[in-house]
């Protein structure tokens, strides 16, 4: 009798389109690989309200949910709504306890309320503000991966991550986390698998390690 196919929806981080993971490849005898992608949120839309939307889009029972980044905090809120059979969450966090000062000092002055997402409609911004000023000589590379640059959705995304409120990290949660991740420094983390070199980008960059890591987190 044939092993069941697993399937695996990867969900892109803040801004980011599916392409990112166009590296990702796992035995197709074993696990199906779904594409998540962005929508346009609602005015004054919860993440709650928005992970329910995004619920819409799965199709399977059972799925596995991988999140990268915001991605990371969204998939674990589809959780709470859906019967899944793993969460892995990438260059993410667990709870609001992880997030850097100055996301947590944003929150406490609602500082995020005025930030000029107006000019992240610019792309060059946009890939520096998703992926670091350390990417600058890079920055043709990553254009293509950042698709939603729409002020609305990026007020409302930078929103969440500031003010989510997770407390406690979710049971049986898989974290994987770059050593140099300079947007959630690796240093404010509790329990994560810790990657080598690995920054924000690491599911672009080092997707030999997820290629071959993956099937056994699963597993």
């Amino acid at each position: 009798m044939s092993q069941q196919v697993i399937p695996i929806y990867l969900m892109p981080g803040m801004a980011a389109n599916p392409i990112i993971f166009e590296h990702i490849k796992l035995p197709e005898e074993l696990y199906q690989i779904f594409w998540l992608e962005w929508k346009l949120p609602k005015k004054k839309e919860t993440i709650s309200d928005y992970a329910k939307r995004m619920c819409e889009d799965i199709k399977h029972d059972n799925p596995v949910l991988i999140g990268v980044s915001f991605g990371g905090i969204l998939v674990q809120e589809m959780s709470k709504i859906i019967a899944v059979r793993k969460v892995i969450i990438v260059s993410s966090v667990k709870t609001k306890h992880e997030l850097p000062k100055r996301m947590k000092l944003l929150r406490t002055t609602k500082a995020y309320k005025i930030l000029p997402t107006q000019l992240l409609s610019n792309i060059d911004l946009l890939a520096k503000y998703a992926f670091g000023n350390t990417i600058t000589k890079r920055i043709e590379l990553y254009k293509k991966y950042l698709s939603v640059s729409d002020k609305n959705y990026l007020d409302w995304a930078i929103e969440q991550v500031v003010c989510w409120d997770q407390d406690l990290p979710l049971q049986d949660i898989i974290h994987i986390h770059g050593d140099n991740d300079m947007v959630f420094p690796f240093s404010n983390l509790g329990d994560c698998i810790s990657v080598k070199g690995g920054t924000h980008i690491m599911i672009i960059n080092k997707f030999k390690w997820f290629n071959e890591n993956l099937p056994k987190l699963i597993a």
